[in-house]
Order: structure tokens, then sequence, then C-alpha cells
């Protein structure tokens, strides 16, 4: 009997790499699931599955986590998301192409903790930094596509 094949999990709520998410998945002929709390359209794509979960603080997050194994990679910039999927083996890709790692997930959880620390005890940081990152750009995008084909390829054996 053949080894499960991965599956691609997408924590879809403000995701902007969803289409091309889809194409890669259906390259390689892998189920893809947008987890999201609704407002995601579902595609007509087979290969692809919407997953909606009830409204709530982190619901999409509980899904993921939970559902992820070994074999699956988990587009996600949730950065505790992404730990509790890679501390259950499961390979871990930003929006923007970042891979996240256990080698390197500890020490971007620390820096955002301690950015969420410094926000908190700055008032005038708070007004200042208007909040999310860098604006998403087309080598971000072409970065994802780049490293999702390799993680794919990986996961499904085809090295």
């Amino acid at each position: 009997m053949d080894a499960p094949k991965p599956r691609l999990l997408i924590d879809a709520d403000a995701c902007p790499v969803k289409a091309e998410a889809e194409r890669v998945a259906t390259r390689f002929g892998l189920e893809m699931c947008l987890v999201s709390n609704g407002g995601v359209r579902p595609s007509p794509n087979l290969l692809v599955r919407s997953i909606y979960v009830p409204a709530g603080s982190d619901e999409a997050d509980k899904w993921i986590a939970d559902a992820c194994t070994p074999r699956d990679v988990v587009v996600t910039s949730d950065i505790p998301l992404a730990a509790k999927c890679l501390a259950k083996g499961a390979q871990v890709i930003k929006h923007n192409g970042e891979v996240l790692t256990a080698a390197n997930i500890g020490m971007i959880l620390a820096a955002r903790d301690l950015m969420a620390d410094l926000r908190a005890a700055d008032p005038f940081l708070q007004a200042s930094s208007g909040g999310g990152g860098k604006p998403f750009a087309k080598a971000d995008r072409a970065r994802f596509l780049d490293n999702l084909d390799r993680m794919l390829r990986a996961a499904s054996g085809r090295n």
C-alpha cells in the first residue's frame, strides 16, 4: 500500500497566494485545504477542499494545528501556528516564501514576543507602528512559488 500523499494546508484568511498554491498543488496532484472562518470563495478544483471553521479567535489555527501531520506542508504567516505545526513535523512556509523550520522558529517567536512587549510598553510606538509589515511584492510571490514547489517536491518524494 502506498504511503499517504502530503497535503497542502492553508491558513486562508488574508492569504494572498491561494491561487498560486492551488496551481502548484494541482501540478503535484495533491489535496489542498483552504481553512478559514468563511469569506473564502470555494474553488471548482476537485483537489481543493474548503474548510470553514466557526467564527472566533484562532479557530482556523486550531483546526490546522490539530490536522497537520509530518507529511503536510502548511502555508501561514501566524508564527505561533507555525511553531505548533513544526512541532508536529509538518513543513511550514509563509506567504512571502520564507521557510520556517525547527532551527529558526525559536528566534522568530522570540523576536515576535519582544516586539509585542515593546509595543505594549510604549504608547508612542503603538501609534506610529501602523501595523503590518512590509508590503507584499512580486519578489515575495516568486520566492513563495519557488520554495513551495521545492517543499512539495520533497514531501512527495520527487526530488
